[in-house]
């Protein structure tokens, strides 16, 4: 190894932005939802139960509000019991056991008489900026009436079933930033509190798992009195709140490239810091095995039925194990972490690999937690009217080999095609050769476009401006206004084909959802998954009382 190669170096794109390895990505320390529960303990937020007008069967309405240092947020939800045929993870659905808007302040009694008129239509219904977030969710037909008999008979519930479905209740949408009249993002941007990615979208999930708690010991109560038990912190700090997400963020990735490659590179910066650390104390390195022992504990826990991912999840514990054997001398020399990532880098999976990052992300919390600041962005620039053609070209040809190399005009190469549904306005993904709807296509194929701008700029004289060119070929603003501004940013573009016949979408969610910080996923489908967040977090009186228990790693 030469001294040029010894330095450690951020990973490049052409290695971190691949469908496969975004689809093996885990959540870190700069996840979304570890921002806001630490801010939430640094300013120790406190916590409300302000109403809980709920009969026996749960049906009524709810207020938890949470006060920040400047601000106070109020969930107010809508409960009810559906027939347990018509609960769907799908966003086609009409009917939930509980809606929820998350409202900028604390409700009067005619905001929320306009809020129960509107919030169970979801997407029917009419909202005002007042609202910052729009949800909905089911309760989970596996635990949720287990630990409301079991609370209701004096008793604790089944821990191990309750590990092995994580959630009281299942979201099947969680909508901002404008949707359906809500809160454009503009409004609530400059908040300090809301400033990061999602922020007020993860502090609505956050509350609905407070309320979920709260739903099942009330209905106990109104089901026995003084003789029913109360769910244990200890087991109320295992669950979380379910999700099952469709593709409905994928295309998310595809147009806020700015966003998407301030996010990876908080994440290749953290982990570069972490490789630069030259030594590692006795202490440290007692910590570090302590988080790689709740690792294997997470990970051996994590069963799903997709054999694709089951093989995946046994090699990640191959993984673990081999780096647990490799811990016992290995972290005493120079730049121990970046000893232990070349070792991941060469003999891991890809799920032992991006493991790692997560571990060693964790280990040096202190390091990098500042990064967490750069990880928002604005939109795109105005385009460059006034850059020659032949700038343009030598832009694409230095930065977008990736999509120059792909064969776009082979038939597997094209037989996907995206498209929005018109009943639900959400993405879907089509054959091209056995579906109707390719001429109402999405435009997230970049890398065939790119490609097919380029073969275009030939025919034109490379000194004349762009300006000038787009006169004639206005089709191509977005994708000219994309190469000039994205071309010195690594990380902004995934270097795949989402046509491809072999692409699978659910690897863009993942990838999604673990910058927001949830965890357990279990495909159940190449365009569906379920996930779990805030398993293992703190409770509100945790935050309240400044504390945060490890969560990274959940191990109920």
């Amino acid at each position: 190894m030469t001294a040029a190669e010894d330095v450690p170096q951020l990973r490049p794109p052409g290695e971190v932005m691949r469908l496969e390895r975004m689809g093996a990505s885990f959540p870190t320390r700069l996840s979304f939802m570890r921002q806001l529960v630490r801010r939430m303990i640094r300013e120790r937020w406190r916590f409300e139960r302000m109403r809980l007008d709920l009969d026996h069967n749960g049906t009524g309405v709810t207020l938890h509000a949470v006060h920040g240092r400047h601000r106070t947020y109020t969930l107010v939800g809508f409960s009810g019991s559906i027939d347990p045929r018509e609960r769907t993870d799908r966003v086609i659905a009409n009917v939930w056991d509980t809606t929820f808007s998350l409202f900028d302040g604390v409700p009067g009694a005619a905001d929320i008489e306009r809020l129960e008129a509107n919030t169970p239509r979801q997407e029917a219904g009419r909202f005002r900026a007042s609202e910052l977030v729009l949800a909905r969710a089911n309760r989970s037909g596996r635990i949720f009436d287990h630990v409301v008999d079991s609370l209701a008979g004096g008793r604790q519930p089944c821990r191990d079933l309750l590990r092995d479905v994580g959630y009281l209740m299942r979201t099947t949408a969680v909508y901002g930033s404008g949707k359906f009249g809500c809160a454009d993002r503009g409004r609530i941007a400059g908040r300090e509190e809301l400033r990061g990615p999602f922020q007020a979208e993860l502090l609505a999930v956050y509350l609905i798992r407070w309320m979920s708690v709260d739903l099942v010991n009330h209905m106990a109560r109104q089901r026995s009195g003084l003789k029913a038990a109360e769910l244990s912190e200890d087991l109320a700090r295992t669950l979380g709140i379910g999700n099952a997400t469709g593709l409905g963020m994928a295309p998310f990735l595809v147009k806020h490239p700015l966003l998407i490659n301030n996010w990876v590179m908080a994440r290749e910066n953290a982990l570069l810091r972490v490789r630069k650390v030259e030594r590692a104390t006795p202490d440290t390195i007692a910590e570090f095995r302590e988080l790689l022992d709740d690792a294997r504990r997470h990970v051996a826990a994590w069963a799903v039925d997709d054999p694709e991912q089951s093989a995946r999840i046994s090699r990640l514990g191959d993984d673990l194990a081999r780096l647990d054997t490799w811990c016992d001398d290995g972290l005493d020399g120079e730049r121990p972490f970046d000893a232990l990532w070349r070792l991941a880098s060469r003999r891991f999976s890809l799920e032992g690999q991006e493991m790692v990052v997560a571990l060693l992300l964790e280990h040096q919390g202190t390091l990098i937690d500042g990064l967490c600041e750069s990880m928002s962005s604005g939109g795109l620039p105005a385009l460059k009217a006034a850059m020659p053609l032949g700038d343009l070209i030598n832009l694409i040809d230095d930065n977008y080999g990736w999509a120059l190399a792909i064969d776009h005009a082979a038939p597997e190469s094209r037989q996907r095609f995206w498209y929005y549904s018109q009943e639900k306005l959400e993405p879907r993904v089509g054959d091209r050769y056995t579906e109707p709807g390719a001429d109402l296509e999405m435009a997230v194929a970049i890398g065939r476009d790119v490609a097919m701008l380029r073969a275009g700029l030939l025919d034109h004289d490379p000194r004349i401006s762009v300006a000038d060119f787009l006169v004639t070929a206005p089709e191509w603003r977005s994708t000219v206004r994309r190469v000039q501004h994205l071309a010195h940013l690594p990380y902004a573009e995934i270097r795949d084909n989402l046509l491809a016949a072999d692409r699978r979408p659910v690897d863009i969610l993942r990838f999604k959802l673990a910058f927001f910080g949830a965890n357990g996923f279990d495909p159940k489908s190449d365009l569906w998954t379920r996930v779990t967040m805030y398993q293992g977090a703190p409770l509100p009186a945790d935050i309240t009382g400044g504390t945060e228990p490890q969560w990274i790693f959940p191990c109920p």
